[in-house]
């Protein structure tokens, strides 16, 4: 909600203001981000001008339309936010919406994180420009040779619904709106899932929340609303989806069993290069045999390291115990985020030990039983 009196313009003299109490090492950083959201916000129009104008491709015009019936289903369906959010879009003319760099040691898979204002501690740091995110990704390197970098695009972010005023609201963008409709409901109920719960610097909770509401939102979607085709289309993707997230968690378990390990650091880089030669042969079987020879995830397996491994575990770490306790309470969905805002204002051990047991400690979930809910390299990171 708006604060009374709480102008854009007051909004972004609070950021400079940051931006100088902040110091030369993140001046730059913060003001790329600054610049680059506005930037975004200020190409994005409502949904509803685009359509009217005579400029806009039909092909466009269907996927807005297509869009908004989303967005309606996100709240009366899903119980998702019932703000500006996606209301509007923007031609970004641009392949992605930023471009992140993530870290991690040579003999771990725990992201290096960095803390920002209004975001807390993430395990990514984010360019609007992929020149930049390059830059710095080979600084990092240059900084400690024993680290493993990785840049990949991202089509959309969420603001956690934080900044002030419709203007600043989370538009529909150029780099994910022609996505196969059910990748489309994927997206835009996961970044709104974003703005019902937040955990402060614990990007595997958040991520993983987002991913669960995503995986079920969109399977009820295709299943009430979608178009003839899109739920075959959907199972398709989602069966190399499933096929991909199985073979990376496998070899993500045994490669941090291999650096928990009490072997000698150079038996570890021996047994972690046979590690992922073998994922790589793996998936090449896999590719041939079960995918028709699709190749859609190539590139990732080729530049496949510790810090990619990494950021999947964020996204699909948690996702399980997201759903088993969507179960528990009922599939009711403003049953089951309360829990999540509950679990989310806990301290981190706590959080992960109530979400693994299904609830939080003090608020017993509901005793019925429901049945289980139905089921480029930048789909692969991101899923």
């Amino acid at each position: 909600m708006r604060k009374p009196g709480f102008t854009s313009k007051r909004w972004i003299v609070g950021c400079a203001a940051a931006l100088l109490a902040s110091g030369c090492a993140n001046l730059g950083y913060y003001a790329q981000s600054v610049s680059g959201h506005l930037d975004l916000v200020g190409r994005a129009k409502p949904v509803p001008e685009w359509i009217e104008s005579s400029d806009t491709p039909t092909a466009l015009k269907d996927r807005l339309r297509l869009s908004q019936e989303m967005r309606d289903f996100a709240v009366s369906a899903l119980s998702l936010p019932d703000n500006p959010s996606y209301r509007r879009f923007a031609d970004l003319q641009r392949p992605a919406a930023v471009w992140n760099v993530v870290a991690a040691t040579e003999l771990s898979l725990n992201l290096k994180t960095w803390c920002f204002m209004v975001m807390g501690c993430v395990g990514y740091r984010g360019y609007f420009r992929e020149d930049e995110a390059q830059a710095f990704a080979a600084k990092l390197r240059q900084d400690d040779p024993g680290l493993e970098v990785t840049v990949y695009a991202v089509p959309a972010y969420s603001t956690l619904g934080r900044l002030p005023g419709s203007w600043f609201s989370d538009p529909l963008l150029s780099t994910f709106i022609r996505y196969p409709e059910g990748e489309l409901a994927r997206m835009i109920f996961h970044e709104l899932s974003h703005q019902v719960a937040y955990a402060d610097n614990d990007t595997v909770f958040n991520e993983s929340f987002a991913t669960a509401v995503e995986r079920i939102g969109s399977e009820m979607w295709l299943r009430q609303r979608g178009g003839p085709g899109a739920l075959a289309e959907h199972e398709e993707i989602n069966a190399r989806r499933e096929n991909f997230r199985a073979l990376t968690a496998s070899y993500r378990d045994r490669l941090r069993a291999l650096y928990e390990s009490p072997a000698s650091d150079v038996e570890k880089r021996t047994l972690k290069a046979s590690l992922l030669l073998s994922m790589r042969s793996e998936y090449d079987t896999v590719k041939r045999h079960e995918w028709g020879g699709y190749s859609g995830y190539d590139q990732w397996f080729q530049r496949a390291n510790n810090a990619s491994l990494g950021v999947l575990a964020a996204y699909n770490e948690l996702v399980g115990q997201f759903e088993h306790l969507f179960e528990k309470t009922g599939r009711n969905f403003p049953r089951f985020y309360a829990e999540v805002r509950r679990m989310a204002s806990l301290p981190p051990a706590q959080r992960r030990q109530a979400l693994i047991a299904g609830a939080t400690p003090d608020s017993p979930v509901c005793c019925s039983t429901f049945a289980n809910a139905d089921q480029g390299v930048n789909q692969a990171l991101r899923e």
